[in-house]
């Protein structure tokens, strides 16, 4: 098998390298533990294989007091006295338990977090003695279930063959958001091992989890792997969450969620404690529901760190992406349309008209059409590299963990999972996993020659290229088509996205909400070359404030039509 791993029921080919997401903590080498827990705080896990909700809509009791208020409106709230960082937990916690039942809410969140009130009050304690640690000094933030937490949260991967294991220390990012007075307050769920188990998973299902919804339409995907922060965030469970990704698993879901998703230059942020897939592809990055947010967020985490070699080529660069917030920010750009990634939906190709119009009465000068390079050029040598790097990746990151019974293998792994299958392999297998245990160490050849094209093909003679050809600042495109329905028998319904460029390149990419297809929304893409995190910024702001294109979502349980 290549990169293409099945088809759905109308014989469309499902793309399984796409929608990963994961970090290459393991793959430096670097002691952490992986953990899973059979009850979450407060609330029961939802592992059991039944059949995806497809009941009603969930019933606001009231509007929620922080509906869709950003961080800025939050710090100033707590300046003036309105709330503390308690009562912000207080409140996010009350919403968790609203709307996130695992049986029929959006099931977003894995295990809050037991600490948070305290955290918080720490906090609240400094402000009143006149300290802050900056724009997220006691804000609420939620991390996926796969990023390493030293506390009394687990983390999983959504795997419950990890059930009982903490981390010895916090992931590099997560230290950063402590230090910049974040708290964080719950894990959110994802798709198991992100998904990189099977050629059928359900994207946001887990063994640990169960089934993430979306929270524009419960019976439709959020798409994956960090669908539980894509989901929470939307659905205001927390102010921001954090997302990784190896293509897709930031993009996609804030797509389908109707958020900012940045997934920024390989390297700009530590990997260090996170659950690999692939060391040469894996991030973490920022998912809100404002550009302003997203660059906060992403700010707090980026910085060197000695564990982790990628991060040295980001040294000396700037983490304040605060000026770059500018109305007027496309003025004089020059964004060619990657008309290669158009196709997902027709609906979303006719609104993409209007879109390119507005962009032109912003000042951007496009240059139309500016497809780029190479792009289906290194499907099979991108699963290749994935394949090999993630078998390296998480032998060294299991083998770290804490003797406490768990698997210290992919093999062992592989056992566990099949000694168990009914909990955790109701209806897809592990046919990654084994594809992944067959191949031989890093130094082998054919891994060698697949990361070469992949570097080749997606850098040089692909974004590279096209922007050096057309003189281009960024290149735009739709990120993907609207969320479809959730399907545990067929797998995901997929139909194709533009993340593989960046993903592969291991370039930005940020996606902002453009619009909506009966009330699903899609995202509008922009992508640059290495280091230009900055610029997309600056685009994707002044986009975001001329469109004003996001919507809270509803918790309706199919699609409204008349939307």
């Amino acid at each position: 098998m290549a990169t293409k791993a099945g088809t759905n029921e109308g014989g469309l080919e499902i793309d399984r390298r796409q929608l990963l997401g994961g970090a290459g903590g393991a793959a430096l080498g670097l002691a952490g533990a992986l953990g899973g827990a059979g009850l979450l705080a407060g609330r029961a896990a939802a592992a059991s294989p039944a059949e995806p909700m497809a009941g009603a809509a969930i019933a606001a009791t009231a509007p929620f007091e922080l509906a869709e208020l950003s961080i800025r409106d939050l710090q100033e709230g707590m300046t003036k006295g309105r709330w503390t960082s308690t009562r912000l937990v207080e409140l996010y916690l009350a919403r968790i338990a609203e709307v996130d039942d695992p049986a029929g809410g959006l099931n977003a969140i894995a295990e809050t977090n037991p600490e948070a009130l305290a955290i918080a009050a720490e906090l609240d304690a400094e402000r009143r003695a006149g300290k802050s640690r900056g724009p997220l000094h006691g804000i609420p933030v939620v991390v996926k279930d796969n990023i390493d937490t030293a506390d009394r949260m687990r983390t999983t991967a959504g795997s419950l063959a990890l059930a009982e294991s903490t981390a010895r220390r916090d992931a590099a990012i997560v230290e950063r958001l402590r230090a910049a007075g974040a708290v964080i307050l719950a894990k959110t769920n994802l798709s198991e091992w992100a998904n990189f188990r099977s050629t059928r998973s359900s994207s946001g299902w887990s063994g640990r989890g169960g089934q993430v919804r979306n929270p524009y339409a419960l019976d439709r995907n959020p798409c994956g792997s960090s669908s539980g922060t894509g989901a929470g965030v939307s659905a205001n469970l927390a102010a921001a969450g954090v997302g990784t990704e190896t293509d897709g698993s930031i993009i996609c879901p804030a797509s389908m969620c109707g958020l900012v998703g940045i997934k920024p230059t390989v390297g700009l942020l530590s990997r260090r404690g996170i659950i690999p897939i692939a060391a040469s592809q894996d991030t973490a990055g920022a998912m809100c529901r404002s550009v302003a947010d997203a660059a906060l967020l992403l700010a707090a985490m980026t910085g060197t760190d000695l564990l982790d070699p990628a991060t040295a080529a980001a040294a000396g660069r700037s983490a304040d992406f605060r000026p770059a917030l500018d109305a007027n920010g496309l003025a004089g750009s020059r964004v060619g349309v990657a008309r290669n990634f158009f196709g997902w939906h027709p609906e979303i190709d006719r609104q993409m008209q209007a879109v390119l119009e507005l962009l032109r009465g912003l000042g951007a000068v496009l240059v139309d059409p500016a497809e780029i390079p190479k792009a289906k050029e290194y499907d099979d040598s991108e699963y290749e590299v994935l394949l090999y790097e993630f078998k390296h990746g998480l032998n060294a990151y299991l083998a770290a963990l804490p003797a406490n019974g768990q698997p210290r293998t992919l093999a062992e792994l592989i056992a566990w999972n099949e000694r168990n299958a009914r909990a955790e392999m109701p209806w897809f297998g592990q046919e990654i996993f084994l594809q992944a245990e067959a191949k031989g160490p890093l130094t082998e050849q054919a891994y060698l020659d697949a990361l070469a094209a992949n570097h080749r093909l997606s850098r040089a003679e692909g974004i590279d290229a096209v922007l050096a050809e057309h003189r281009l600042d960024a290149l735009i495109s739709p990120s993907m088509g609207p969320a479809y329905l959730t399907d545990w028998v067929s797998g995901d319904h997929y139909s194709g996205s533009a993340t593989s460029p960046s993903a592969v390149s291991g370039y930005p990419h940020v996606t902002v909400p453009a619009g909506f297809v009966h009330g699903l929304p899609w995202g509008l893409s922009f992508m640059g070359g290495a280091w230009s995190e900055a610029r997309l910024v600056r685009y994707a702001f002044a986009f975001e404030q001329a469109s004003r294109a996001r919507k809270a979502p509803r918790l309706l349980a199919t699609v409204d039509f008349s939307a």
